[in-house]
């Protein structure tokens, strides 16, 4: 099997108190396509897999053992899910908006090039969405940042 037929490395995995709720806001609110479902038998999901673009999430719950929605922890959370898009970032904010979800930061083109916004979904997941509107190099952002920016490099 391929790299491209097994899909993506790295595949956030969400708990949600209503797995099948949040797949199907995903797919309004975000563009996602859900291309599986494994249903647990009690209305949960025990795997999922949907996609935007050339990544994935998995959406499981209701939540168990130590997992949790932020919804029912008092809206905290250890993480947030970034994405990149290649265009449309204010029409993808307003497509999110009108399906709920929650702006916490409005589209703004950051020093460093790229236009930001950030939404919270339904259960209060953090999330992301950023496009390159100025491309820069490490120099240029650290510039515009006034941050030490150190690229990446590969050892021989």
């Amino acid at each position: 099997m391929s790299a491209k037929e097994r899909g993506p490395a790295i595949r956030p995995l969400l708990w949600c108190q209503d797995p099948n709720a949040a797949l199907a806001w995903l797919e309004r609110a975000f563009g996602f396509e859900t291309r599986m479902v494994v249903a647990d038998g009690d209305d949960g999901v025990i795997h999922s897999e949907s996609v935007f673009d050339n990544g994935m999430v998995i959406v499981v719950g209701p939540p168990r053992d130590k997992a949790v929605s932020p919804l029912t922890w008092g809206g905290r959370r250890t993480g947030s899910t970034h994405i990149q898009l290649t265009d449309g970032i204010d029409a993808h904010c307003e497509r999110a908006r009108a399906a709920g979800a929650t702006i916490t930061r409005e589209p703004a083109t950051q020093p460093y090039g790229d236009r930001v916004y950030v939404c919270e979904d339904p259960e209060g997941h953090q999330w992301s969405f950023g496009q390159t509107i100025n491309p820069m190099s490490a120099d240029e952002m650290a510039k515009a940042t006034d941050r030490t920016i150190t690229p990446a490099t590969k050892e021989s």
